[in-house]
């Protein structure tokens, strides 16, 4: 179907992730991928490249510093936010100030003073943005919401989160430029604000008070020549010690990466495949934080990044029993597979090797324990979250498809669920360093507190 004049999106940050949002949007025939953002004109080539395959008209290159004048000039409609996280700011405020719809990719930004930028900016234009938590979106995640809703285990006075990132997915955050904290605010902020947001949402509540402990354990110089993991080399590419690394990124071996990374490393001098066991590694590990919220409830929350298996469990204590979820996203992880690296690095375009399920238990007091039967899932899609949440945002991909109005629409996340789940991170980064509890406003002011 044609459709004779689609809005016109931009989408900014050309890396891995960015292909989700262009492929959804060149899906939609009322939306059109106009423009490409990024300082790298090798990594905006390969995205035009999916496009024409795609059958679609060929995106403008744009450099970050054209952006807000052709934002204008070109008319834009709709601006995608998938860059470094630290910069997320730099194209949400003049995409709102144009009147653009925006989309960003979380977190929505990496400290205070940023979060106070964009807050400000929704406040002075009226415009609104959307945080892309796909985790709202997951059947699984939705279920466990309505049972929580529905009091099936009363009031909810606790619930223990622990994350398991294994060491193909965990790993890859020390390889890239998530390692360092000035750009992704750490794992607190990068990846476990899905999480953070998840409990928010769960609970229909707002962290007020956190504690934590963090340390860099695992990975690093320090840690690697203490276990005997550390190979010598900077990056992997070219790297004798390197080929047979259970740790290293073979970026050569897989076809997207190599076009994406490897081929563009001439432009910017980007390395995505550097020694997760070398110098300059300024996040943590492994991460262990409490929470309070305004509900009285608490949570005790652990982030490990080098597991030998991947997903997460969180049980949920209440007046009338308890809630049980786990996901099994990976049950081991072998020591090579071909091309294994490369694949699994883009996380969430193919399931895991080895994935296993999830699982729902209700522990009613008084009575015995039952099984909650769940939705199919989709260990490709985080759980069939990307594309319910696609769909929340863009429409369905055939327009005669009804646009959900009900439960889906009402999980789409605003700045403000942006803001109270980056004030979890930032206040559990706080609190590494101080050794003290924080209290959440004093970071971040949040939207009506």
């Amino acid at each position: 179907m044609t459709v004779s004049n689609p809005s016109r999106a931009a989408v900014v940050g050309t890396g891995s992730r960015a292909q989700m949002f262009t492929t959804a949007l060149a899906r939609r025939p009322g939306l059109r991928v106009a423009a490409l953002c990024d300082p790298n004109p090798v990594r905006i080539a390969h995205h035009q490249r999916l496009l024409k395959e795609a059958g679609e008209p060929e995106a403008a290159a744009w450099t970050p510093g054209e952006f807000e004048r052709r934002l204008r000039s070109e008319g834009i409609d709709a601006v995608v936010v998938t860059t470094v996280d630290a910069l997320h700011d730099a194209y949400i405020v003049p995409a709102l100030r144009a009147g653009c719809r925006v989309v960003t990719e979380k977190p929505m930004t990496t400290d205070a003073a940023r979060c106070r930028r964009i807050l400000d900016t929704v406040e002075e234009t009226g415009n609104h943005l959307s945080v892309a938590f796909n985790y709202r979106f997951n059947p699984v995640h939705e279920e466990v919401r309505r049972l929580l809703a529905e009091g099936a285990i009363g009031d909810v006075l606790s619930v223990h989160f622990e994350w398991l990132l294994d060491t193909r997915h965990g790993a890859d955050y020390f390889r890239r430029w998530h390692r360092e904290k000035e750009n992704s605010g750490g794992l607190m902020v990068h990846k476990s604000s899905h999480h953070f947001d998840l409990v928010n949402w769960w609970l229909g509540a707002r962290p007020q008070q956190v504690f934590g402990y963090g340390r860099l354990g695992f990975y690093g110089r320090e840690a690697g020549e203490h276990t005997g993991y550390r190979r010598e080399y900077e990056r992997a590419h070219g790297a004798a010690q390197a080929a047979d690394d259970p740790f290293a990124l073979h970026m050569a071996e897989n076809d997207a990466l190599r076009s994406l990374y490897l081929d563009a490393e001439s432009e910017d001098g980007y390395h995505r495949d550097r020694n997760v066991f070398g110098d300059g590694i300024t996040i943590e590990d492994d991460m262990a934080v409490l929470v309070r919220y305004d509900t009285g409830a608490t949570m005790t929350y652990h982030l490990t990044a080098y597991s030998p298996w991947e997903g997460y469990r969180v049980m949920f204590n209440g007046t009338g029993g308890r809630l049980e979820l786990e996901v099994e996203e990976s049950l081991w992880q072998p020591p090579r597979i071909t091309n294994t690296s490369g694949q699994g690095a883009i996380h969430g375009d193919k399931a895991l090797a080895n994935a296993g399920g999830p699982r729902i238990l209700l522990r009613p007091l008084w009575e015995a324990p039952r099984e909650v039967a769940v939705a199919s899932y989709d260990h490709a899609g985080h759980g069939g979250g990307d594309e319910r949440m696609l769909n929340s945002l863009f429409g369905p991909v055939d327009p005669s498809t009804p646009v959900d109005t009900g439960d889906a629409a009402k999980q789409r996340a605003t700045e403000a669920d942006g803001a109270l789940a980056l004030a979890t991170g930032l206040a559990a980064n706080e609190s590494f360093t101080t050794g003290t509890p924080v209290t959440t406003n004093d970071l971040v002011s949040l939207p009506g507190a």
